[in-house]
């Protein structure tokens, strides 16, 4: 770092640039990111920018003129880099990745090791996900010491508490997920792993869990068919094919269950199944649903390799195996930042993609890598995860409402932009610096990109995707300059929570829906009351700002939908997450997919208790052709007591009216469910925990 000209770098910081930082904003990077010893803190707002632009030009030839640059885009907050990036570019050891996946053997010597690999990646701020399908099921025969096994559960139990004990840096909980195949014998006791009742030795609070959902399952599910539960040791392709060769195996499989030759299996129905895992979703906010098919048939490096799992947000997949735990650095465009007098400013977008890219990119030479296994994946493929978040802002600046047919329009317009310019972005690196090792036989050699992906995959599931095709931008630019100078990154976009680094930016997180107009953000420094600012700059305008709606914004939580003296023009504007049906947010999120070459983080918000309506939203998911699913948001039951409104005039205890539908079949019984703010327990990734 000191080969660097320090003078020429400080004569380029622009104070002025603290005024865009809101409190918000401030608070988090004094309290996690700004450089201390012995808790006196030596690094200010700028100089934080610049050192982390410094870190990530290191290899660069011309070294100011690229932290120049870097900076320029970090500090006007247009392009934020991931927490870990944020942490230790620029430090003795950089460890600047977010994610790594890993993929379990069915040996103890190597679940061992990875559990070893959990607590390396933690302690540099990693979020690590594990694919565990592959151990052997309860009941299984350990050939060596004639035993049976206990199954994947109790190994659940350690890396749980392997995640506790950890915490990131110092600066962030430790934080894992753990994946299971729904095939898996096992998945029914996977399924009560975050329950608050049962055996605790069977039990896991501090960790996430993801279903990994192949088409066969919900196929039997729209038929009302069969499943059947296979121990992995009996079955061991399974885990490791999928689309319509998966499907034959798995027919062939339960056929051999039927004439005796495979001695662990049961047989259940699938709706019965389904009905348990939705339940559990709802009760627990676990597991997560991720489809296997898509993230397998729609990825560029099925040449490469298996994609096992997601991550812990569940934006990323990447191939895994034994020697190869995937990585990926991310990143977020922050959309609010090119609106400006009013408009979509593209030449700005263009400029802020082309350089976040080169930053992400540097990423992977720059890195220090806790585990080998991470670096043999990243050298080899090279993905990045250029993100987007401040969407919900984006809409606030330019009046369009989330649940209009506006949106859709503006969705599928700036997301195909955001992939136009980040492939064309990795495509001139490629030029620049050679293609990734693995390029050879990629879809991007094929020439086939994501939009071409969803064909693929319809005519792999023989149904077809409820996503339309349709493009604005000449593409053959971008595919005649891939064709001629490949990628330089076997991925390039991921959609992730952003939701540190939303606060640091002062926009709405990720590209979701505004969650409340009022609402506490509760973190590892504290915690916040979030207003929405364009509501009332509004509300200003129409000299609605005064005592009485502010009271009364305060008793319905922030949802002013039943404020009679607001406009109706304002609240279809301000409407929030939960006043938006879950089916027409996977709607726009399926358009957002059908643009990305790996996930995004898409929560599913709802209000009520319907197991109709869960079923739906999810089969809508599928069907659409998304990847991945994140947490299930459900509204709380009850109010909080508000001691600073009138008692007189609000009364002295709130209750939401007529806040359940009550239908005959609903998988979750509204009195179970006495009060309920979030699904899910602390987590670092949250957004709302945030």
């Amino acid at each position: 770092m000191l080969n660097f000209d320090l003078e020429k770098l400080s004569n380029a910081l622009e104070i002025d640039r603290d005024k865009l930082l809101q409190y918000l904003g401030l608070q988090t990077l004094y309290g996690r990111y700004l450089l201390k010893t012995e808790n006196i803190r030596f690094e200010l707002t700028q100089s934080f920018w610049m050192r982390v632009a410094m870190g990530l030009s290191l290899d660069e030839i011309n070294k100011e003129e690229s932290a120049i640059k870097f900076y320029n885009v970090l500090s006007t907050l247009r392009f934020v880099s991931s927490t870990p990036t944020l942490l230790h570019s620029g430090l003795t050891r950089p460890q600047l990745s977010s994610c790594f996946l890993t993929t379990i053997k069915d040996d103890l010597i190597n679940i061992f090791k990875c559990l070893g690999d959990n607590a390396l990646l933690s302690k540099w701020s990693g979020g690590v996900a594990n694919d565990w399908t592959n151990l052997r099921a309860t009941g299984a025969m350990i050939k060596t010491i004639k035993v049976e096994s206990q199954g994947v559960i109790p190994f659940l139990k350690i890396a749980n508490d392997v995640t506790v004990a950890i915490n990131r840096s110092g600066k962030r909980r430790g934080a894992t997920v753990a994946y299971l195949e729904t095939w898996h014998l096992d998945y029914e006791d996977f399924l009560d792993l975050r329950r608050n009742t049962g055996d605790e030795r069977r039990r896991a609070h501090d960790m996430n869990i993801a279903s990994w959902i192949p088409d066969l399952f919900i196929k039997r599910i729209l038929k009302n068919e069969n499943w059947t539960l296979f121990s992995p040791e009996e079955v061991p392709d399974l885990h490791h094919i999928y689309g319509k060769k998966y499907d034959e195996k798995y027919v062939e499989y339960e056929q051999q269950a039927k004439e005796g030759k495979i001695k662990l299996f049961k047989v259940i129905s699938a709706n019965e199944l389904w009905k348990k895992m939705i339940t559990r979703l709802f009760e627990t906010g676990y597991p997560w649903m991720t489809f296997k098919d898509p993230s397998n048939i729609r990825s560029p490096q099925d040449h490469a390799g298996v994609v096992h799992s997601s991550n812990l947000c569940t934006e990323i997949t990447l191939n895994t195996s034994e020697d190869e735990t995937a990585v990926c650095n991310l990143g977020s465009i922050n959309l609010e930042k090119h609106i400006v007098n009013g408009k979509f400013d593209e030449q700005l977008f263009e400029n802020t993609i082309t350089i976040a890219m080169r930053m992400l990119d540097n990423v992977i030479d720059i890195n220090f890598y806790p585990t080998k296994e991470a670096k043999n994946s990243n050298f080899r493929h090279r993905p990045v995860g250029l993100g987007m978040m401040g969407f919900q802002d984006a809409l606030f600046k330019l009046n369009i409402n989330y649940a209009s047919q506006e949106v859709l329009e503006f969705t599928d317009s700036i997301t195909e932009k955001f992939s136009f310019y980040a492939i064309l972005g990795s495509s001139k690196l490629a030029k620049e610096r050679g293609t990734y090792q693995s390029y050879k036989e990629s879809k991007w050699d094929k020439g086939i990109f994501p939009l071409d992906t969803l064909d693929l995959l319809e005519k792999e599931r023989g149904m077809p995707i409820e996503v339309p095709r349709t493009s604005r931008m000449d593409w053959s630019i971008v595919k005649d300059h891939v064709k001629q100078f490949g990628m330089r990154n076997s991925n390039t976009m991921a959609i992730a929570p952003t939701a540190t680094i939303a606060n640091i930016a002062g926009c709405y997180p990720c590209i979701e829906a505004m969650y409340s107009n009022i609402y506490v953000k509760s973190n590892m420094i504290g915690e916040f009351v979030v207003i929405n600012s364009y509501l009332v700059e509004d509300l200003k305008k129409i000299n609605l700002w005064n005592q009485d709606i502010i009271d009364q914004i305060k008793f319905f939580d922030g949802n002013i939908q039943k404020i009679d003296k607001i406009p109706e023009y304002l609240k279809k504007k301000y409407k929030g997450a939960f006043d938006i049906d879950p089916e027409w947010m996977i709607k726009v999120g399926a358009l957002r997919s059908k643009w990305i070459d790996q996930s995004i983080s898409h929560n599913v918000f709802m209000k009520g208790v319907s197991g109709k309506k869960l079923n739906d939203v999810y089969i809508s998911a599928w069907k659409s052709g998304m990847k991945t699913t994140y947490y299930l948001r459900t509204l709380a039951a009850t109010q909080i007591e508000k001691s600073t409104l009138d008692a007189k005039k609000f009364g002295y205890t709130q209750k939401r009216d007529h806040l359940f539908e009550n239908e005959s079949n609903n998988a979750i019984k509204v009195e179970e469910i006495e009060k309920k703010e979030c699904s899910i327990s602390a987590d670092p990734e949250c957004e709302v925990c945030q």
